[in-house]
Formats: C-alpha cells, sequence, structure tokens
C-alpha cells in the first residue's frame, strides 16, 4: 500500500489498527474500509466504546481482575469461599474458569508469565502483591492455574517455590485434562470445570 495515496486520517487509522495483536497490515486497512462505508452510529459506537474502555475500567485493587467498581463484584461478594484462591495468568482466565460455573473462591490475576525470552520476571507481575495477600493468613488453599504452556510451568514452579514457606497453605494445580500448549479462555467449560474439580496437591 503506497502511504501518500490515502488522506492521513485514514492512514492513521489503519496503522493503529495495526497494532493491535493478531491484525495485520491487511486486516487493518478491511476494517478502516468497512467504518469508512458504515454508518456513522457505527463508528462513532466504536469510539465511545473505546473511549468508556479506558476512563470506565480500572484494577481490582485486591486481585487485580479488570473492573468498573473497586473492589470487584467477585473480591466485594459475601457469597465467595474467601479460604479458596485461585491465581491466574490474564483477566480472560477468569472470565473462563466462571463460565465453568464450579469455583466459589477468589482470584488473583498475575497479568502474565515469566518469560525470560521476553523478558518478563517474577517483579513483572503481581507475585508481590500476591505473597502480601497471602500473608494475611485467610486464604487456606492456593489454585495454580497457569496455562499449561512453558511460560505457565515456569510461573508455577516458581510460585511454588516461593509459597513452600508458608506451611499453612494446600497448593494445588488443575488437573491436566487440560491441553499441553493451550490457553484457558480457549478451554471448554466442561474440560475446565472438570480441570478443576480434579485439581492435584503440588
Amino acid at each position: 500500500m503506497i502511504r501518500n495515496v490515502l488522506p492521513p486520517p485514514v492512514q492513521n487509522l489503519i496503522d493503529e489498527f495495526s497494532r493491535l495483536p493478531g491484525i495485520g497490515p491487511k486486516s487493518a486497512a478491511r476494517i478502516t474500509f468497512y467504518l469508512l462505508r458504515a454508518a456513522n452510529e457505527q463508528a462513532l459506537d466504536l469510539a465511545e466504546a473505546l473511549q468508556g474502555l479506558k476512563e470506565k475500567t480500572q484494577l481490582c485493587s485486591v486481585c487485580f481482575n479488570i473492573t468498573e467498581a473497586n473492589p470487584c463484584s467477585i473480591c466485594s461478594s459475601e457469597e465467595r469461599d474467601r479460604s479458596l484462591l485461585c491465581v491466574v495468568e490474564e483477566p480472560l482466565d477468569v472470565v473462563a474458569i466462571e463460565r465453568a460455573r464450579v469455583y466459589e473462591g477468589l482470584y488473583h490475576v498475575l497479568h502474565g508469565a515469566i518469560s525470560p525470552v521476553e523478558g518478563i520476571g517474577p517483579d513483572d507481575l503481581k507475585v508481590n502483591e500476591l505473597i502480601a495477600r497471602l500473608e494475611q493468613g485467610e486464604v487456606k488453599e492456593v489454585i495454580l492455574a497457569t496455562n499449561a504452556t512453558l511460560e505457565g510451568d515456569a510461573t508455577m514452579l516458581y510460585l511454588q517455590r516461593r509459597l513452600s514457606g508458608m506451611p499453612q497453605l494446600k497448593l494445588t494445580r488443575l488437573a491436566r485434562g487440560l491441553s499441553v500448549g493451550g490457553d484457558l479462555e480457549y478451554t471448554d467449560a466442561i474440560t475446565l470445570g472438570r480441570a478443576l474439580e480434579g485439581r492435584q496437591s503440588l
């Protein structure tokens, strides 16, 4: 695509879409031209949704999940089991587990996984916040629900070592009914539910 053929507003939007994960230049151009042809309301609704995303969401100060109210609805719920804490990599993992409808505890979102190749270490994740939370003594079991990938396993092993000094904690992991190399967010609800129910001690 010759850059100076397109008006700057069109090219700028293509460039911004191209920066999104999974969207290449061709897909970005298709989306941009679709929005050009779409009714004004649709484009404005998209702009409003993006603005609301940035202005009205925040991280829960307890579990670090994405929320509108702080603390989030899960952390503030009196019906959740506060002795049970499920540690996940990303907010989408919380969505996947909640969809299974078998887990009634709380969550802690790390916001990533340890990956030396990408320069991501424990200090780049919400690990210190997890330790501080566990030191309060309310949690009795920690489910390490990292993804079944090299990075997920490295994160789980690191957390297992860090938490080994807390003998009052029971450490478990999801059963390996999950496909190796797969992400929780793409796992069907039945498989994920069985993995939670069949979690194993570490």
